[in-house]
């Protein structure tokens, strides 16, 4: 744990010395939820044409009679977009409930298969009354508070039918209820992606009162700093289109800490703790592939040209991460494997994450490229540098690929490279406010982790018996079997 909080620490010294506030407007393609009547959030690519009209309001009034003034815009609400934000809700559950579950169960042994499903499932259902009770809220409740929302809508107050939620279109809106539906899904994969991290020895009971104190002191804020018009990280200028901080960075430094603090599985590194069933793996990780597309594609909450570029680059980027990582694995094993095609799909959907929004194809090919062997480093050598057991290899896949995504966008969205930013994009520039981002997500999601850690160890305890993880924990915590014998 002291070289843990030394590396915390130094990151967090190196990220805010080089790190200077954002001059940049925030192009983010997410946006917190406003009522009808509330200023819309910040736009996306088309922000140029909206904003200097209104920079020049001033000298047009003085020049221009009253009567001329531009009249206000109407809010429209289209069919076609609710239906687009309702399809890319269930594609999440349906990536997270079976995709996630099965993925995971397929990389554990026959013994542990069913604790795994329930936890995904468990979590995910935890998190999503969480997220209606108070998540929301404290996310987009609304406030000038950079780092957490306000109370304004405990338990969905005031929320009806009839509320009207943002997008990034001047006028544009979507029902709220299909906004808050659609981002409750995103901090339940979120939990439920922490798992993997400690899978096969940590208590039932343990997995569900973590999620729900680390949901709350650090899902909640790092998704408020990130994608609220107020939060902290907005405000700088980072791009983070649909979650590579908030979602993967933010889970797999979380996954990382429990897997130090609860220690190595029994007989890690001395038996053989073989995937029990590569095919189920597969089958999760093409779900998981199909549900992305709802994930990054939905983000940009309308239907329309925003939606095709996230879905294309999606695409693009999860092939090219596939098969760059059966490549180096066959140079460096001499073979390729299934379990890397699919650990490689996922890096690949990982690194997109931050920048399906705002680099071109080409720039998402790029991408994808990288993310393959760069993430068979994280699950091979670096692994064995960190020294934890990270059962399922969330660090190495979610964590790298999320920090490689994360810095990448300050890259390859500058218009030179096929990016859709303006011309005066720096790429130096945004380089370091996406570092201050990755940095400070680390910090503090590593530091809520350690102590939400702790405190469930002092409450119910976190790691099943010796005897108990030996039998299974599809027996020992559940009471079943995944297979008849």
């Amino acid at each position: 744990m002291k070289k843990l909080l030394t590396v915390w620490l130094a990151a967090a010294a190196l990220g805010f010395s080089v790190a200077s506030p954002g001059v940049f407007a925030q192009e983010t393609p997410m946006a917190p939820a406003t009522e009808a009547t509330e200023t819309m959030p910040a736009a996306t690519e088309a922000a140029p044409a909206a904003v200097e009209p209104a920079a020049e309001a001033p000298m047009a009034a003085e020049a221009a009679p009253a009567e001329e003034a531009a009249p206000a815009v109407e809010q429209t609400v289209d069919k076609g977009d609710i239906t687009w934000m309702m399809i890319a809700t269930i594609l999440v559950i349906f990536m997270t409930i079976p995709g996630l579950a099965l993925f995971y169960g397929g990389l554990v042994r026959a013994k542990n298969m069913l604790s795994v499903l329930m936890q995904v499932m468990s979590v995910f259902c935890l998190i999503v009354v969480l997220w209606a009770v108070y998540g929301y809220s404290l996310t987009f409740g609304g406030g000038d508070n950079p780092f957490v929302g306000n109370f304004s809508k405990l338990f969905l107050s005031g929320v009806t039918p009839d509320s009207l939620s943002a997008t990034f279109t001047e006028g544009v809106m979507i029902p709220e209820f299909i906004f808050i539906a659609f981002q409750s899904t995103f901090a339940a994969i979120t939990c439920a992606l922490i798992v993997g991290a400690f899978a096969e020895r940590i208590k039932f009971s343990a997995v569900l009162l973590f999620c729900a104190i680390w949901f709350t002191f650090s899902y909640i804020p790092i998704a408020h700093m990130v994608w609220d018009a107020a939060g902290f990280i907005f405000a700088d200028g980072a791009i983070d289109f649909a979650g590579g901080t908030v979602v993967h960075i933010n889970a797999a430094v979380a996954g990382l800490v429990g897997a130090y603090m609860i220690g190595k599985r029994v007989g890690y590194g001395k038996e053989a703790m073989t995937p029990h069933s590569l095919t189920l793996t597969m089958v999760g990780a093409s779900m998981l592939w199909v549900g992305w597309f709802g994930f990054n594609a939905g983000s940009n909450l309308e239907a329309n040209g925003g939606t095709t570029l996230a879905f294309i680059n999606t695409l693009l980027a999860t092939a090219a991460a596939t098969l760059s990582w059966a490549a180096a694995e066959a140079l460096l094993k001499g073979k390729a494997s299934m379990l890397g095609a699919a650990s490689g799909a996922v890096g690949g959907l990982v690194a997109i994450t931050p920048a399906c929004g705002t680099i071109g194809p080409m720039g998402a090919l790029i991408l994808g490229l990288m993310a393959g062997p760069i993430c068979l480093w994280g699950v091979t050598g670096l692994k064995k540098m960190l020294g934890a057991d990270d059962a399922l290899d969330v660090f190495g896949v979610h964590g790298v690929g999320g920090i490689l995504g994360a810095l990448m966008v300050g890259v390859l969205s500058a218009p030179s490279l096929g990016g859709t930013m303006g011309d005066d994009f720096v790429i130096a520039s945004q380089l370091a406010v996406q570092a201050k981002g990755v940095v400070i997500t680390i910090v503090w999601s590593g530091i809520v982790a350690a102590i939400a850690f702790k405190l469930v160890d002092l409450i119910v305890g976190l790691r099943v018996s010796e005897d108990a993880e030996r039998e299974g924990l599809d027996i020992t915590s559940h009471g079943e079997t995944a297979y008849s014998k």
